[in-house]
């Protein structure tokens, strides 16, 4: 007879180690963000690793070039923003009421998304592309519900949530209280995004 205790024992401390790395990955880049966001893609990866609570050498055996390192903060950026462009759309509600679902998400994210827009690293992969245009083509469908039940005018198109949702994300340095001046600016911004009935909804002048 076969004792399985041993294998079963393996199997979970496997599953433990790979859990373990998973989050200490995560406990990384939200340091390296929060350090590229502060100081600029130029930081110092000593800076990043003594943020992150570990040693250089430990840094750079998981990211022995910076360039790597920066393409998978913009990821896990990118990453961040589709799954909140996801939950908006799957809520099945408005046009209107799915972008204020995502705006509410950029703001609970400020400062976690070091974005091309927010002056952190630029896209050098087809992967990070592939996420960018996975971000856009949801938030154009959400936009097209918008302009198919009449909550978001017609001129309103998938950049103009994306650089707005980006502002949101992005705190004024200046600002002790960025979450409720962006909750305000955001109320201001899709009062905006109805349709004007009675001049059209293009912009003139």
């Amino acid at each position: 007879m076969v004792d399985s205790s041993g294998v079963v024992s393996a199997l979970e401390s496997r599953r433990q180690h790979r859990t373990d790395a998973l989050v200490n990955q995560e406990r990384l880049l939200a340091a390296a963000t929060s350090a590229v966001l502060r100081e600029g893609v130029r930081v110092p990866m000593a800076t990043i690793a003594a943020d992150a609570g570990i040693g250089i050498g430990t840094l750079y055996r998981s990211y022995p070039a910076r360039e790597a390192l920066l393409d998978a903060i913009s990821r896990r950026s990118f990453n961040l923003v589709l799954d909140n462009a996801r939950t908006a759309e799957s809520t099945g509600m408005s046009g209107v009421d799915s972008v204020t679902r995502f705006f509410d998400g950029a703001i609970a994210r400020h400062g976690e998304l070091a974005l091309p827009l927010h002056g952190g690293p630029a896209i050098t992969t087809a992967e990070t592309f592939a996420l960018r245009g996975q971000v856009h083509d949801t938030l154009g469908r959400i936009v097209a519900r918008g302009h198919d039940d009449g909550t978001i005018r017609t001129d309103a198109d998938t950049v103009d949530i994306v650089m707005f949702a980006a502002m949101l994300a992005q705190p004024l340095g200046t600002d002790p209280d960025w979450a409720t001046t962006a909750h305000r600016l955001k109320v201001i911004y899709v009062a905006g995004l109805a349709p004007h009935r009675s001049t059209g909804d293009r912009v003139t002048g």
